[in-house]
């Protein structure tokens, strides 16, 4: 498959496979499959942008066509999916699965335990079961921790700094994701010291957005906090429009959304810690490293950033002291 075939928009994945019966030919250079539930023409992790996985590699010394093949499964969304594509890319003997979230994740542990997994978006893998620990992971899986459930709980409390009358906040998220779930409810948790009301508004897949804009509309929450995840993040556009129409105050999990003019982002660098961080792991593994002794690598750095002309497009006011810690004020 050339490169074409999976630059698109996002992390550049098109998710058009070749024949079977080609990516079956003698091979001369390893097949990595990328198990994703971005929909078709979207990215593995959903973000804006150029897929970072093939130009990280790339860094490292693969190519593209020449010394590297990417074999893209998508489920758009579809997470029931998982175990047949999981299944279609044993079936192809790659030589290495990186897995896009937990549902993924596990599809790829059932489908086989002899080709080493490397998981993205896996936000804590020992408390969801998907390795033993952190330092000896064990079996044939590693990769990276995204930390969701923590992550969670920060955005609600950087809301109420920026809404301090904040009593009733609305979550937009995927729940087929059980990380996703124990998110929200670490922020149950958190709202309740805060003395705020949370109300999840689900979207499953992106056709369900417009339902879940009227059922937010009809609750009227004085803020949104949008979890990220492939579905949500590729709609990421469509709800920062929807937050500004409304008024509505909005963190983000995405920071694609607050160069499209989101109010505030907080997470992880994507680019770095799935992009870079999976290849590598993939380097490693190919050169001989048993995933099963390779260390999970967890975020070092988490970044803040508020875009002062949305917040004064809202009539708000950002503490000084909130812009003192942000890393990145957009004016």
């Amino acid at each position: 498959m050339n490169r074409r075939a999976f630059l698109g928009s996002l992390t550049g994945g098109l998710f058009t496979a070749p024949l079977v019966a080609e990516a079956q030919q003698a091979r001369s250079f390893p097949f990595i499959g990328i198990l994703t539930p971005a929909p078709a023409g979207e990215s593995p992790t959903g973000l804006p942008g150029k897929d970072p996985l093939p130009f990280a590699l790339r860094d490292l010394g693969y190519i593209e066509g020449s010394s590297i093949h990417l074999e893209y499964r998508s489920s758009a969304g579809r997470d029931d999916r998982f175990p047949a594509l999981a299944s279609e890319l044993v079936a192809l003997k790659v030589d290495v699965i990186v897995a896009a979230t937990v549902p993924a994740i596990h599809a790829a542990q059932r489908a086989t335990t002899t080709i080493p997994i490397v998981m993205v978006l896996s936000s804590d893998p020992v408390r969801l079961g998907l390795i033993k620990s952190l330092g000896r992971p064990g079996g044939n899986t590693t990769g990276l921790a995204s930390l969701t459930f923590d992550l969670s709980r920060k955005r609600l409390e950087l809301l109420k700094e920026v809404v301090p009358k904040l009593g009733h906040v609305g979550v937009l998220l995927n729940p087929t994701s059980p990380a996703i779930r124990e998110g929200l409810s670490e922020t149950k948790v958190a709202a309740q010291a805060l003395g705020v009301k949370v109300e999840a508004f689900e979207v499953r897949e992106p056709a369900a957005v417009d339902a879940a804009f009227v059922a937010i509309l009809r609750a009227r929450p004085d803020g949104l906090v949008v979890v990220p995840d492939p579905v949500v993040a590729s709609l990421a556009p469509r709800i920062w429009a929807f937050a500004a129409t409304n008024r509505l105050p909005a963190i983000y999990g995405a920071k694609a959304s607050i160069d499209d003019g989101g109010l505030m982002f907080y997470g992880i660098d994507f680019v770095e810690h799935v992009g870079n961080g999976a290849a590598r792991y993939i380097d490693k593994i190919l050169k001989g490293a048993k995933p099963g002794d390779l260390p999970i690598e967890q975020p070092t750095k988490f970044e803040l950033v508020i875009n002062l002309k949305t917040a004064k497009a809202l009539g708000l006011t950002i503490p000084p002291s909130l812009l003192l810690r942000a890393d990145q004020v957009i004016e």
